[in-house]
């Protein structure tokens, strides 16, 4: 058996990489176990958003959406690379009705009879100060008003659409993000293992021993369960500890279609079922439309985005654009399961999106991690780390804040230059090929791409710029076991490459694990 460790966290999504990526940089011990790979589910499976959720307002969630919205640019600091401000733009419908069952459209709909079904634009315009004031902003502009039938962005839109607001938030890699605090925690000296399920933890005498499905056993003081969709799974069936708490699980899909519109701003869409749907910019070419919320009964490894809410996402957007966008437009989807905490609220949209932190202190401590945004990962793990503190005398200060992740030491609005650099020093690489590089790795991309005077230096071409030095770093440097890993989340090459191309690159993965 391994030395023990103080921490042994159980989860490689974004809440157990920040834990460990926090708890290392205290000097402690830790050990993460990752049943699939790194985001292999719900934190590769977002909107993409760093946001405040403004949606959230309706649900009169201020205490979550004032640290998230506080969050945005802490975290846009110590990420420029795989992390950039956007402009949102929210057109005021006119003609719009929903059925609403927030608190606030509840109180509307008596202070205001005449406004029932609606969200008044004061209210609505009311929410963005709220927005703009509830955090503190120093890079991301505030508020603005504009009038679609003269800016560019009221192109894509139907005519009855004359007027919009438009707001900031800031959009973000996920799975890269999960990726990059792993290895920030490894640097600090945490060990990651990835591709291995936790099969049993049990309490032995003032620690844990837990033991992997492939025989491997360790000792650790403390047991952290951020096991996601799987957390309930761990409480009954791995840990056998009695608990009352119950995970609810939310299906979020989203579709890709071609680019539907010529600008960098994403839309937020009003639903008449009272939601609000995105679409947003992605990977150049390509439009991001979600999410739904639907509850999920299966196993969380098997969401899939439906038929039916394929043709909700449609039907939803073709209310606003000027084409309506049918599944035939569809080129991918994805979903993912949220694993919120279940507080009893009637609908899966209604159900809070805050975390909650449950700490079995029965014997060796226990910490249960339910719900989180992304855009809170990092004060999530702040306070886990505090509540564990009675239990890990003489830890360090919490310290994240402000220290960048691997290849974010640049500046906020650095990364243009970035790419000019790359290029005066290799001038084989395209712009594109430049931007795409350093919106993935930052500043590591030197690495990558050290000693290269021609393309071929790079070692074998497997299409849409992704070569055989980028592939090594990502089996190397970030644990990526086979081709979905590094097509669909380090990277979402996989909309570009072809089946023979992808098979050449799992053929290539399923090589290099062999050798090693």
């Amino acid at each position: 058996m391994s030395q023990a460790t103080d921490l042994f966290v159980i989860g490689g999504g974004i809440n157990g990489t920040g834990i460990a990526r926090d708890a290392a940089g205290r000097g402690l011990s830790v050990r993460l176990a990752e049943q699939g790979d790194l985001a292999g589910a719900t934190s590769s499976a977002s909107t993409k958003l760093f946001h405040g959720g403004l949606r959230y307002l309706e649900f009169l969630e201020l205490r979550l959406v004032r640290e998230s919205l506080r969050e945005r640019e802490v975290l846009l600091r110590a990420m420029p690379h795989i992390a950039w401000p956007m402009r949102f733009v929210l057109p005021l419908d006119p003609e719009m009705r929903f059925a609403g069952h927030s608190p606030v459209s509840r109180l509307l709909s008596v202070a205001m009879p005449w406004a029932r079904g609606r969200r008044p634009n004061l209210v609505i315009r009311a929410g963005l100060f709220l927005y703009d004031t509830l955090g503190t902003r120093e890079i991301l502009p505030g508020t603005s008003s504009l009038d679609l039938r003269r800016a560019l962005e009221g192109k894509p839109l139907q005519d009855r659409l004359a007027r919009a607001y438009e707001y900031s938030d800031v959009w973000v890699d996920d799975a890269r993000l999960v990726v990059l605090n792993a290895r920030d925690a490894a640097a600090r000296g945490a060990d990651i293992i990835v591709g291995a399920r936790v099969a049993e933890a049990r309490r032995d005498g003032d620690g844990w021993c837990v033991r992997l499905a492939d025989g491997r056993a360790f000792r650790a003081g403390v047991l952290i369960n951020a096991a996601g969709p799987w957390a309930g799974r761990v409480i009954r069936d791995v840990a056998h500890l009695p608990s009352a708490e119950r995970v609810r699980l939310v299906r979020g899909s989203h579709i890709v279609t071609r680019r539907l519109f010529d600008h960098d701003k994403a839309y937020f869409l009003q639903g008449q079922d009272g939601r609000i749907v995105f679409a947003i910019p992605y990977q150049g070419d390509f439009t991001l439309i979600g999410t739904t919320d639907v509850d999920h009964d299966g196993p969380p490894d098997q969401a899939v985005c439906t038929p039916e809410e394929i043709a909700y996402l449609c039907d939803f957007v073709s209310r606003y654009f000027r084409r309506p966008v049918t599944p035939a437009d569809v080129v991918w989807t994805f979903s993912g399961v949220r694993p919120l905490y279940d507080d009893g609220s009637s609908s899966a949209t209604a159900a809070t999106r805050d975390y909650v932190l449950s700490l079995d202190a029965d014997g060796p401590p226990c910490l249960h991690v339910f719900g989180g945004k992304i855009t809170t990962y990092r004060r999530l793990a702040e306070a886990a780390l505090a509540k564990l503190a009675p239990h890990l005398p003489g830890t360090t200060a919490a310290w994240t804040a402000g220290v960048p992740l691997p290849g974010g030491d640049f500046a906020v609005d650095g990364a243009g230059a970035l790419s000019q650099a790359l290029m005066r020093d290799h001038p084989f690489l395209t712009p594109g090929w430049a931007n795409r590089l350093v919106r993935a790795y930052g500043t590591e991309a030197a690495q990558i791409l050290a000693g290269a005077r021609t393309a071929a230096d790079l070692g074998r071409d497997f299409g849409a710029t992704l070569t055989e030095s980028e592939l090594r770093w990502m089996i190397r440097q970030e644990w990526a076991r086979d081709a979905n890993a590094v097509l669909w989340r380090r990277s979402k090459l996989g909309l570009r490459l072809s089946p023979e191309q992808v098979a050449a690159v799992e053929d290539y993965i399923a090589s290099e694990r062999v050798a090693a």
